[in-house]
């Protein structure tokens, strides 16, 4: 009787402790909101500094549950049946090779599953062509062990089927691990239907540190397995008080944060993203890469312009009638000047915390990732609306500069004397080399010459004040100098540039010739003087004597019969480059006529700028700063006057003086008219500056 006493206390003992730790466990989960109420219950945690250092750990604890001789036989129970590790093609670089060397295994035990090519995301794993593989594998006679899939890719963020790829592990025994920056929307209320069936893995990968801005806290690797052996082989699970000190800064932030702390940062960082896709969206000439995903905390966006004949939807597919050469020029210059905008907009908006990238499909990208960067740069909404204004403001610029390309190319090409260099690197307008008369087009160093050159051209084409950036530097493909063109962010004049180059390299090639020529002819010049110097003083020795040489016979003979010698001597003409005698100096105390120097040499035409209109500029007549009836026509009526008026001077010139009593012509009194015109013009308009040409 008291024995049964006994075991009927301990029983409603045993329950009452039992319905007490129930109703603990429901007040401590009725907290946690989100799907991850009851997640891991029998599971483990494993704390990393590499956050590849998990995954590895776990590829160990696959082997050993799988290949039960494994720790007697070692590789030879592999080399009979060798294992197969899945990865993603959109996964990140270097970690097969990471997990090979980690666990000793070959290369070929790495199987890289492509991505979608025809229906889908181009970034999430084929799901009908990975079972082929597993089907062709188990053929072979290897074994399948482990897949890798991605919640967020490391470049753009998508998303894998994870719940398709459930059910194909479970159906061939392959245990399935999933990383991912999308994984830390679990502690939301919201989460979508492909992250949410994350929580059905065997394993997974969190990196709470980036997350929440925490530089010092470890990456956790959540597992379920049984067998506190094996966990204890695949290095787990350890004994050493040290290894179990690895949780406790993640422990001090959490509790430091709190639940709610947690939630909030992770809710603003995937508001931000939610906010520039809404507001990119409603840009022009902006496509979004991740447009399918609900809550995801990445963007990615380029800049693109339609070629004519394409469909704006599938622009990174080429059209069929569309030549290859020419996407692929178009493809260049979009990265190019992508590349320029990430950098452009990393500079405006810093706590952006923007990153470029290079994608194989898609080309360059920019990439906004407020989950790894938000919480340490301290980026609001803000800030997503200035991004917003930035890529606004750069457009035109882009568009502008995108159009004048292949004008620029042609004009190039068209003038004699310019060479276009292609540079798939520079964003701006075009590249351009002068090529000067002993310039060598199939040698590829540099060339001290064309250096000096483009350096007098930079400078020349800086001090004009345009709104382009000129830069001088090597070739793409050589060392030879060329000029870089930058920006347009305006309408440009690209015929007027083109030729302003051209006329400019050219002036500075024959001024450099010219120079070069004069030092040759002063040096011929200086060493003919001194000849006829010499034979001078030879000739005088000549007609003086030798008598008068001697210091005292030479003042008596020269006191009694002075000698009228003239004073002969030799100038240098530098236009004519000869040699004359100064004794028309001395004797008529007058200069040498000389030869009139040549012009310098200009461009076949100079274009007339309106005031305050800068070089290469397009002029508008009918725009609202310049009226016709105000200035533009003062203007011509000036450079009729000049016209008339030196053509009358040249008539003068040429004919005798007028007598009074003949009668004027008209042409005259037109002159006359147009200048007492100008005159009234002038006192009426005297803020009407007269244009540079005409002075």
């Amino acid at each position: 009787m008291g024995k049964n006493l006994k075991e009927a206390m301990k029983m409603l003992e045993d329950s009452q402790r039992r319905t007490e730790e129930e109703n603990g466990k429901k007040l401590l989960s009725g907290d946690i909101p989100g799907p991850l109420q009851g997640r891991y219950e029998n599971g483990c945690a494993y704390f990393h500094e590499e956050e590849r250092e998990g995954l590895a750990k776990i590829c160990r604890l696959a082997i050993h549950s799988r290949y039960e001789d494994f720790v007697v036989d070692g590789f030879n129970v592999l080399y009979n049946k060798m294992p197969v590790i899945y990865l993603s093609a959109a996964a990140r670089p270097g970690l097969g090779q990471y997990l090979c060397n980690q666990l000793g295994l070959p290369f070929p035990c790495l199987c890289r599953v492509p991505c979608n090519t025809m229906f889908g995301s181009q970034h999430q794993m084929d799901v009908a062509f990975l079972e082929k593989l597993i089907k062709d594998d188990i053929e072979q006679g290897k074994l399948p062990l482990l897949l890798v899939a991605n919640a967020g890719t490391a470049a753009v963020g998508h998303t894998d089927k994870i719940g398709r790829l459930k059910e194909l592990c479970e159906q061939y025994g392959i245990w399935l691990h999933v990383k991912g920056v999308n994984l830390a929307t679990l502690a939301l209320g919201y989460v979508s239907s492909s992250v949410l069936a994350a929580t059905k893995c065997d394993s997974m990968t969190l990196t709470p540190g980036p997350w929440l801005g925490l530089p010092a806290v470890p990456a956790v690797t959540l597992y379920k397995h049984d067998d506190p052996a094996l966990t204890l082989v695949a290095g787990l699970t350890s004994n050493k008080p040290t290894d179990k000190l690895r949780a406790l800064p993640l422990w001090l932030s959490l509790q430091y944060l709190g639940l709610d702390g947690i939630v909030e940062r992770i809710k603003h960082a995937c508001q931000l993203s939610q906010r520039l896709q809404e507001s990119l969206k409603k840009v022009n000439h902006v496509k979004i890469l991740v447009e399918d995903e609900l809550s995801s905390p990445v963007v990615v966006f380029r800049f693109f312009q339609e070629l004519p004949g394409s469909d704006p939807g599938l622009n990174a597919i080429p059209a069929p009638n569309m030549a290859l050469s020419a996407v692929s020029q178009e493809r260049h210059s979009c990265d190019a000047l992508n590349r320029w905008l990430g950098e452009q907009l990393k500079q405006l908006v810093p706590a952006s915390g923007l990153t470029v990238m290079d994608l194989e499909v898609e080309g360059t990208c920019v990439r906004f990732s407020p989950l790894t960067t938000a919480a340490v740069l301290g980026t609001r909404g803000e800030d997503v609306d200035q991004l917003v204004a930035c890529i606004q403001s750069q457009l035109p610029v882009l568009t502008c500069t995108l159009q004048l390309r292949e004008e620029f190319k042609q004009e190039v090409m068209g003038t004699a004397g310019l060479l276009y260099v292609d540079d798939p690197n520079w964003p701006g307008i075009g590249v351009v080399r002068y090529e000067h008369a002993n310039d060598d087009k199939s040698s590829l160093k540099s060339d001290p010459e064309g250096e000096k050159i483009h350096a007098g051209l930079l400078k020349k084409l800086n001090e004009l004040e345009s709104d382009l950036t000129f830069k001088m530097g090597p070739e793409y493909k050589s060392m030879k100098s060329c000029i870089y063109i930058g920006m347009a962010s305006d309408d440009i004049d690209v015929s007027e540039l083109v030729e302003t180059i051209a006329v400019t390299a050219r002036e500075i090639e024959e001024n450099s010739r010219l120079l070069e020529n004069m030092t040759e002819v002063v040096r011929k010049g200086i060493q003919e003087a001194q000849v006829q110097l010499q034979k001078a003083n030879e000739e005088r020795l000549l007609e003086e004597g030798v008598l008068r040489q001697i210091p005292v016979v030479g003042s008596v003979l020269n006191w009694f019969s002075p000698v009228q010698a003239s004073q002969k001597g030799r100038t240098f003409n530098l236009t004519a480059g000869s040699l004359e005698s100064t004794e028309h100096t001395y004797v008529y105390k007058v200069q040498g006529s000389g030869v009139t120097p040549p012009q310098t040499p200009s461009g076949a035409r100079t274009k007339q700028r309106l005031p305050g209109q800068k070089p290469f500029k397009r002029s508008l007549r009918g725009s609202d700063t310049v009226s016709e009836t105000s200035s533009v026509s003062h203007i011509e009526d000036l450079e009729k006057i000049e016209h008339l008026s030196g053509g009358q001077g040249a008539s003068e010139a040429n004919s005798p003086e007028r007598h009074p009593g003949v009668p004027t012509p008209p042409e005259a009194e037109q002159t006359g008219a147009l200048q007492d015109r100008a005159q009234h013009l002038e006192d009426d308009c005297p803020q009407v500056e007269e244009p540079e040409s005409l002075r």
